[in-house]
């Protein structure tokens, strides 16, 4: 399997946060050729282990990239048979409404999202944005058949099936994070080129979006030595703020600010450099909101960096990616691993 063939199974298929199982067997047939070891923790995370060549005092690298994606949940169901509905992660209600959906149920049953239609609302109502509560998901049975298939707390995901656009760009539904379990797949492949001296914890993580859970529990069973979040970042668009974003087509950004180890920061901008693959830096005063700050504030303390892919319009159904940015970011990472040794580690730690 290729990695835009492996991004586009995760980007159609369903794993929201809680329910992340569902690509699990996806994501583990992909890596079991490639990896020595592959477990699952008590919370769902899938860890990967790729063993380096120092069998004496091996050092451990973590590389994480969240598997779970925003969704919705079964809250209610109506007399006549709507679904009443909340959000799993951080959803903006303008994006939703008039959505086709699949409601994960006993099986998966097709869906639209709907509300009252504007011809009927109040003068008040017709400038506002409509609430989530205020919107129903009919899925065309009545209240006795939707209640033998459905059950409350079922996941809803949007549906929206993977598409190439232009050039090197795809666009998908939870491109946020599955770009970035993609990038892990395409860096393992690298490895496998290189010799390198650590074992790598390759970590699919569960649960980041709604509370970074999976990284805290995962990144405390390994212990590494250092950790590396792969996530994606807000690619730039006309609208926003140019020191806010990073630009599609031009290589992963490096994470600068209080998350990050200046050390390991310097390393692989020099690597970038050494071999030519191109690279921003993306700038994070505090926590970065990925599983970077987890693995940062585990046990003692784990030296971390982070690696964001530039993605348009995120938490939507149409995110963008460029596949040539998850190609660099995964050579870079495969590139930095091989750069590390037990003889240069502790220098590169050092404040």
């Amino acid at each position: 399997m290729d990695t835009k063939e492996l991004l586009e199974k995760l980007s159609n298929g369903s794993s929201v946060s809680g329910f992340e199982h569902k690509v699990n067997d996806l994501i583990i047939s992909a890596f079991n050729n490639h990896a020595d070891h592959i477990t699952t923790d008590k919370l769902g995370n899938i860890i990967m282990l790729k063993k380096g060549v120092n069998n004496h005092d091996p050092i451990k690298i973590m590389i994480s990239a969240h598997m779970d994606e925003i969704g919705l949940m079964v809250k209610y169901i109506e007399d006549n048979g709507f679904i009443r509905f909340t959000n799993i992660g951080g959803i903006d209600p303008r994006t939703i409404l008039g959505q086709e959906v699949v409601v994960h149920g006993k099986e998966d049953l097709f869906g639209i999202i709907g509300s009252k239609p504007p011809h009927l609302q109040e003068p008040s109502e017709i400038d506002r944005a409509i609430k989530m509560e205020d919107m129903i998901i009919d899925i065309g049975f009545p209240k006795e058949k939707v209640l033998e298939l459905v059950n409350i707390g079922d996941p809803i995901t949007i549906k929206r099936e993977f598409k190439t656009l232009q050039g090197d760009r795809v666009m998908g539904k939870s491109l946020d994070d599955k770009a970035g379990v993609a990038a892990m797949y395409e860096s393992i492949l690298e490895l496998s080129k290189l010799k390198h001296e650590a074992d790598v914890y390759f970590v699919a993580t569960v649960q980041e979006e709604v509370g970074i859970r999976g990284a805290f529990t995962s990144t405390y069973k390994i212990n590494p030595d250092i950790g590396i979040a792969i996530d994606v970042g807000f690619g730039s668009t006309p609208e926003l703020q140019k020191g806010s974003t990073i630009d599609m087509g031009k290589g992963p950004g490096i994470t600068i600010g209080g998350n990050i180890q200046p050390g390991l920061r310097n390393k692989i901008i020099e690597i970038a450099k050494k071999y030519n693959i191109p690279y921003q830096i993306e700038v994070t005063p505090g926590p970065t909101g990925t599983d970077g700050r987890a693995m940062q504030i585990t046990r003692e303390g784990i030296p971390t960096l982070c690696l964001s892919i530039p993605l348009r319009y995120m938490h939507t159904s149409v995110e963008i990616i460029d596949m040539e940015d998850l190609k660099n970011t995964a050579k870079l990472l495969a590139f930095f691993i091989a750069s590390i040794t037990r003889d240069n580690l502790e220098g590169l730690l050092c404040y």
